[in-house]
């Protein structure tokens, strides 16, 4: 709990290092707290159970869902399989999300399976570092598979500054046929448009009941002046809380920024934690 709210950080990243670019791990260095990838990370490159759960504990966390990627393009292999670890240290506080890119699994709906019955809470899509659209028909199985077991769809919504992104395949307005085929699917746009696809982001959300906005790599005194086009507390309501931690100063401190927007009292626990709570597959925090 932090301030008496349940918090949830539903955008976490903690690779194996050896796995990935080494983009990703100047980007930590860039913008997380000074000696970032010594706070949970081993001299191997392996993340320490332990010191993750400690970590996040100490922020105010109760839950925080753990991001994998499938994009050798971009900034590399984060293995699926390599958050079990750290899940089984604590499977209240941690669950992972799944990841598929349709240029590396095929069917996407069989590895998509494998790992929803490993526990993951979500499956995140990276169309930016994967190379891929969202609309791209080899995807279709994998969003019945989501329906089918009521798990939303995580994808990328905003610009990337990775080599090898493909930031054209940010836009949102690739989900409309999606959501026309699934109007049964979960949709959460992480990044929530980043760069130019703010406003495109808000009235999906805000026209459909099943998309929600995560507020991940967004700067919380920034987001008045993202949305300024939208009516903010109405809005504010569709947003899931996220950091992109390690990418952030800390998680406690963007909660308790996204907490002081001078939002309605009933608004700023369903941001930090109750909006994820419903969307997000089979989460059970541990709550005082």
């Amino acid at each position: 709990m932090l301030d008496g709210h349940l918090l949830i950080d539903a955008h976490v990243h903690v690779p194996v290092l050896s796995s990935i670019a080494p983009a990703w791990s100047q980007w930590a260095r860039d913008f997380g707290p000074e000696g970032v990838l010594g706070l949970v990370w081993d001299a191997d490159g392996r993340p320490d159970p332990a010191k993750l759960d400690g970590l996040f504990a100490a922020e105010g966390v109760d839950v925080a869902l753990l991001l994998c990627e499938y994009s050798p393009k971009a900034t590399g292999y984060q293995h699926f399989d390599d958050l079990l670890p750290l899940v089984e240290q604590n499977p209240r506080r941690f669950r992972p999300v799944a990841n598929v890119n349709p240029h590396l699994h095929f069917p996407v709906d069989r590895e998509l399976r494998r790992q929803l019955d490993k526990g993951a809470a979500a499956l995140k899509l990276h169309p930016v570092h994967g190379g891929f659209r969202l609309d791209d028909p080899a995807l279709f199985p994998a969003y019945s598979v989501l329906v089918e077991r009521n798990v939303p769809l995580v994808t990328h919504c905003g610009t990337s500054s990775f080599p090898g992104s493909m930031n054209e395949n940010a836009d949102p307005t690739q989900l409309y046929p999606v959501l026309r085929h699934f109007p049964g699917l979960k949709v959460v746009l992480a990044h929530g448009g980043r760069g130019w696809w703010y406003d495109a982001a808000a009235f999906l959300a805000l026209s459909h009941e099943n998309v929600w906005i995560e507020l991940s790599g967004l700067p919380p005194k920034r987001l008045t002046t993202y949305y300024a086009r939208h009516d903010l507390n109405r809005l504010a309501r569709k947003w899931i809380f996220g950091t992109d931690w390690p990418g952030v100063p800390g998680t406690a401190v963007n909660a308790r920024a996204v907490a002081g927007l001078g939002f309605a009292g009933d608004t700023v626990p369903l941001v930090l934690g109750e909006n994820a709570l419903h969307v997000y597959h089979g989460l059970d925090p541990e709550r005082d």
